[in-house]
C-alpha cells in the first residue's frame, strides 16, 4: 500500500468511526463505505480487462487504451468508477456492463460482505458465481478474486494495539449450501474496547463449528498481530474456552456472559416457577459488591437448591468466571455504578 493509499484508508476509517458514533448510516449517501465500494469495483474491472487481454488478443495487437469515467447509482450514493478500455474496443465488462448505471443492491452487499467476512477464495468464488450464474468464466472469477483477496487479507492481518481493556468473543452460527446440502458454519467475532474507550472489530474468522481449539488459534492470531494483553475477556460457557484464553493471555480476567448463564439456568426451571425464580436471581447478578452477590447466591440456594439442584450447581461451578463484573464497578458517593451497562441488556 502506497503512502497516498494509506492516508486514504486512514481518512475513511476516521470518517466511519465518526459516522458510527453519531448514529449515521455507513451505507447511505456520503457513507464511509462508498470509497471502499469504488475501490473494489475499480479493482474488479481491472481484473476483467487483464483476463480479456489474453495471449490471442495481445498477438492481434490489442492492448489497454486508457479509461472512461462513469457514474453508478448505489445505496451508498452515486460513485464514479473507472472502466478500462482496449484498443480494439472488444472488451465487454461483466461486473458493470456497458450502459449500466445502477448497481444491483445484492451485488453491492456481497462485495462489502466479502470485505467484512474472513472468507476463503472458494467462498468468494461461490459468492460471485451466485451473482453471475454461468455467464462468467472461471478465468474471470479467478482474476476478480485475485484482486479482492489482498484487500480482505490486508484487513484480516492488520496490526492491532498492544492492550485491549475488554474483549467480547462469541461465534455466530449460520447455514450455507455446499455440494447440494445444507451445512453449518461458525463465524468467530472478536469485539474489543481499547485503552481509549473505542470499540473495534478485531477480527472475524470462519470455521465449520465452534470449539475451544479453534478459539485458541484465533487468540494466537490476535497475539501475533500485536495484542499483548487483554484485561477482561467476556465469553459464553463453551467448555475449555477459559483454558484456551489463559494459555495465550495468562493474566486475563475471564468474565462468563451473565446473559448466557441466566438463559442456561432457565432451561431447567419449570415455566410456572420462572417468574419467581428470576425475581430471586436478579439480586445475585445485580448486587453492588462481590460479597453481597455471594450472600444473595446463598439465599437463592436455600430457597431453590433442593428443587433445582442442577441450576445452582451450574452457578457454583461457573462462579469463578462470573465475578469479574464486580471488578468493573466504580465507587460513587452512595453506591457502585458499573462502567459497562450490562444490566440493561439482561433486563431486556
Amino acid at each position: 500500500m502506497t503512502r497516498e493509499e494509506q492516508l486514504d484508508y486512514e481518512l475513511m476509517k476516521q470518517k466511519a468511526l465518526e459516522q458510527l458514533r453519531s448514529g449515521k448510516s455507513l451505507y447511505g449517501k456520503d457513507g464511509a463505505f462508498a470509497p471502499l465500494l469504488k475501490s473494489f469495483l475499480d479493482s474488479a474491472l481491472e481484473a476483467e480487462m487483464e483476463t480479456h487481454l489474453d495471449e490471442n488478443e495481445r498477438f492481434s495487437g490489442n492492448r489497454k487504451n486508457g479509461k472512461t469515467s462513469k457514474d453508478i447509482k448505489t445505496s451508498a450514493g452515486t460513485i464514479s468508477i473507472q472502466t478500462p478500455r482496449d484498443r480494439n474496443a472488444t472488451f465487454e465488462p461483466e461486473i458493470i456492463r456497458k450502459r449500466e448505471t445502477i448497481l444491483a443492491e445484492s451485488l453491492e452487499g456481497k462485495i462489502i460482505g466479502m470485505y467484512g467476512l474472513g472468507m476463503s477464495l472458494r467462498d468468494i468464488s461461490k459468492h460471485i458465481k451466485d451473482m453471475y450464474d454461468t455467464d462468467i468464466s472461471h478465468a474471470t472469477l479467478s482474476a476478480i478474486t485475485d484482486k479482492i483477496i489482498p484487500e480482505v487479507k490486508e484487513w484480516q492481518s492488520r496490526p492491532l494495539e498492544e492492550l485491549d481493556t475488554i474483549v467480547w468473543l462469541d461465534a455466530m452460527h449460520y447455514k450455507v449450501k455446499e455440494d447440494h446440502r445444507m451445512v453449518s458454519h461458525a463465524v468467530y467475532n472478536i469485539l474489543g474496547i481499547n485503552r481509549h474507550e473505542h470499540k473495534e472489530l478485531l477480527g472475524m474468522y470462519v470455521s465449520q463449528s465452534e470449539g475451544a481449539n479453534f478459539w485458541l488459534s484465533v487468540l494466537t492470531d490476535l497475539q501475533n498481530r500485536g495484542v499483548k494483553d487483554i484485561l477482561i475477556a467476556c465469553i459464553d460457557n463453551l467448555n475449555g474456552f477459559p483454558q484456551a484464553i489463559n494459555a495465550v493471555y495468562p493474566q486475563t480476567e475471564i468474565q462468563t456472559c451473565i446473559v448466557h448463564q441466566i438463559r442456561n439456568s432457565l432451561k431447567y426451571v419449570a415455566s410456572k416457577d420462572q417468574k419467581a425464580f428470576m425475581k430471586d436471581l436478579k439480586p445475585v447478578y445485580q448486587a453492588e459488591t462481590l460479597e453481597l452477590a455471594e450472600l444473595r447466591l446463598e439465599e437463592l440456594d436455600e430457597k431453590w437448591g433442593r428443587k433445582y439442584e442442577k441450576v445452582l450447581e451450574s452457578w457454583r461451578r461457573n462462579w469463578s468466571n462470573l465475578p469479574a463484573i464486580f471488578a468493573m464497578m466504580l465507587p460513587s458517593e452512595n453506591s457502585f455504578t458499573p462502567q459497562i451497562p450490562l444490566r440493561d441488556s439482561i433486563d431486556r
